[in-house]
């Protein structure tokens, strides 16, 4: 069987050649999602009725899936095509965790073996255990794509991509530092794009000082922003702050970082001749970041998602100290 790759997906996009059923899968979810949103928008001419053919299901109701698939075999309204996105699809290494029932197997295979031609169904997929039956079903057909974490030339694309839709130049040195700074991360690339796009006017050109100023001081103050929210006892302003920061792209580690500095910071403030449950907790705190950074360092408490999970399951720790 053929791979569809991302470029070829893009090649079919430009082509006008849809496929009837579409897999998008993979860790890289900013590309996955951005994805979906252009197969749909490349479905529909301007004389089409999209609101009418546009329907999106998420299978954090899993009996989503047999409405899902109903409404693919119906015909379109006003339109050549009909949309059908299915996105929240899991198939974990636990089917406790499963939003793709096992149940749903016979319906999946029957519409997967036969489609809707004036359908276009797009699985938008969260979670896919290869070694499971439904997520071999999935990962093995032909409309399957995997979106895996670019590297440094696709992150200076995209960034070439944000700058040159936007009319600004931005200086070789520039476009390195920024991708030093940022790292591959593909929907951190295009926010801090974006930003430096605007920061660039009237100019319209971004040179390294630019990216310096900019880049750099938003991330190290969101990180102890964050930080300062969870010393000073405001727990909802620090989860709120560090779903943002990992949302921008921020590495765990370096979170852990800003939280141990600034941790430790607090704790040297502290009178050493006096014991406080002040003290204390501000001890036993660096003693738990110490851990989450060497579980994450040795793989012990996973990377990617699993790191990610890792420093939230930490920040709820340190919050109820």
């Amino acid at each position: 069987m053929v791979v569809l790759t991302r470029e070829k997906l893009k090649k079919e996009i430009d082509e006008g050649k849809l496929r009837p059923v579409y897999v998008l899968h993979g860790e890289e979810t900013y590309l996955r999602d951005n994805a979906a949103k252009v197969i749909s928008q490349s479905a529909f001419s301007a004389a089409d009725f999209r609101d009418f053919n546009d329907d999106q299901f998420s299978l954090n109701t899993p009996e989503n899936i047999s409405v899902a698939l109903a409404a693919a075999n119906q015909l379109p309204m006003m339109a050549s095509r009909r949309v059908v996105r299915i996105s929240e699809v899991r198939v974990s290494t636990s089917s406790m965790k499963d939003t793709l029932k096992e149940d749903a197997e016979d319906v999946l295979a029957q519409y997967l073996s036969n489609p809707n031609p004036s359908s276009i169904v797009v699985f938008v997929v969260d979670e896919l255990n290869g070694s499971r039956k439904l997520g071999k079903l999935l990962k093995s057909h032909p409309g399957a794509v995997e979106f895996s974490p670019p590297d440094e030339t696709e992150i200076k694309k995209l960034s070439n991509n944000v700058f040159e839709k936007a009319q600004v130049s931005i200086e070789r040195l520039a476009l390195r530092r920024l991708v030093e700074l940022v790292g591959c991360d593909a929907r951190r690339i295009t926010i801090e794009s974006n930003k430096l796009a605007t920061a660039s006017l009237p100019a319209r050109t971004v040179n390294i000082d630019l990216v310096e100023s900019l880049i750099r001081n938003t991330r190290e103050r969101s990180n102890f922003d964050f930080a300062n929210h969870l010393l000073a006892g405001r727990n909802s302003d620090a989860v709120k702050a560090l779903e943002k920061v990992l949302s921008d792209g921020e590495e765990p580690l370096a979170l852990l970082g800003a939280l141990s500095w600034k941790f430790r910071d607090e704790l040297k403030r502290r009178d050493a001749t006096t014991r406080t449950a002040y003290s204390d907790r501000l001890a036993k705190a660096l003693v738990r970041i110490a851990d989450t950074d060497l579980a994450i360092k040795t793989s012990v408490g996973g990377s990617g998602k699993a790191s990610r999970k890792q420093i939230e399951m930490l920040v709820c720790e340190l919050a109820t100290m």
